[in-house]
């Protein structure tokens, strides 16, 4: 398939600026594969799709302030700082983007907070965009790390043109977060509420915890019509032994394996052994998944509602069958469903 079956008209108010008024309130469709259905629901109702045994895949990766505003030393002009990544934590080197980037060179200096105590210094150009940055600052490691965490904002995406609110550290956060590291969250897991994740365990459903830390790779643009020449950027995973074991469990029962999310279903699709049962994995992945593709794990998805061309919206299609989300999605723009990160939700069994 190529990049232009994959465009579809989005009127910009659908696109969502804020998240439901509660979790698990958000609207849910859903897709059966099998008889080509389409059902309106609410999320919480996802509960009835689901028995004892059964299989949640959760990211528990854990979302940190990443968005910095700094100064450049002489000119005091504002700079934006995304940390994309630690390379050094000795060294303090950071992989970020900065925006405007067109101001920053290798040498300058950046300046935070009304104190200025945090100071970074430009060691190398990465991208257009891309630069490392060194840290300079006297405290001790743990310091430093409270100290960024305290300048950073929670780093919506971009499309959402409001500023940041208190709200949104929280909402901007699944639930069941654990591992810091990812700079957008995991949103298909945002729908999810204490009391759902609750009457979902009362059930005797299963959770399985992989750690794929997201990165703004996630969000890169498709720029090829030849899907197979795209190069996805790599991303930080981890699948242990306790999640491989109860996955497999449910797999080989013939229950449902439901990935929460297109990062759940790239994490426990980069490992799969041999004989199509979840591996345990530490390390990267850059796994590009787009029709046609083979699943060997989940039989079933929870994701959100993905932008045109996008990389989710592929991997989405791969899992569902083409023409039947270009019709789910006709549904969707039809009926209002909100998009994106802060919209609403789908089912697909």
């Amino acid at each position: 398939m190529k990049l232009s079956h994959f465009g579809f008209e989005l009127p910009e108010e659908l696109l969502a600026e804020y998240p439901a008024e509660n979790r698990d309130e958000s609207r849910l469709m859903v897709l059966n594969r099998k008889e080509q259905t389409i059902e309106h629901k609410m999320f919480k109702d996802i509960i009835d799709y689901f028995d004892e045994e059964d299989v949640l895949v959760l990211n528990n990766t854990k979302v940190f302030p990443a968005r910095l505003y700094g100064n450049k030393e002489k000119t005091g002009a504002r700079i934006e700082v995304f940390l994309l990544r630690e390379l050094n934590e000795e060294q303090r080197l950071w992989d970020v983007l900065v925006d405007p980037a067109r101001k920053i060179r290798i040498g300058n200096k950046l300046y935070f907070g009304d104190d200025d105590t945090l100071v970074a210094e430009v060691i190398d150009n990465t991208t257009s965009r891309g630069r490392t940055l060194r840290f300079l600052y006297d405290g001790s490691y743990n310091e430093f790390r409270r100290k960024l965490t305290e300048l950073g904002e929670t780093p919506l995406p971009k499309y959402i043109k409001r500023d940041v609110e208190p709200e949104d550290e929280n909402r901007y956060q699944t639930i069941f977060a654990k591992n810091e590291g990812a700079v957008a969250a995991p949103t298909a897991g945002l729908h999810f509420s204490r009391h759902l994740l609750k009457r979902l365990e009362i059930k005797g459903v299963d959770f399985a915890e992989v750690t794929l830390h997201v990165g703004l790779g996630t969000f890169n643009p498709v720029e090829v019509e030849d899907l197979s020449k795209h190069k996805m950027d790599s991303e930080e995973l981890s699948i242990n032994e306790k999640a491989v074991n109860i996955v497999n469990t449910a797999k080989n029962n013939k229950k449902r394996v439901c990935a929460v999310g297109t990062t759940a279903m790239r994490a426990i699709e980069s490992a799969v052994s041999s004989n199509g049962e979840l591996n345990e994995f530490e390390g990267w992945t850059n796994k590009f998944i787009f029709p046609p593709y083979d699943f060997s794990i989940a039989n079933c998805m929870i994701t959100n509602f993905h932008t045109p061309k996008s990389t989710l919206l592929m991997m989405v299609s791969a899992f569902a069958g083409h023409d039947f989300i270009k019709r789910a999605y006709e549904e969707a723009v039809k009926e209002k469903y909100k998009f994106y990160s802060y919209g609403d939700a789908m089912l697909i069994i």
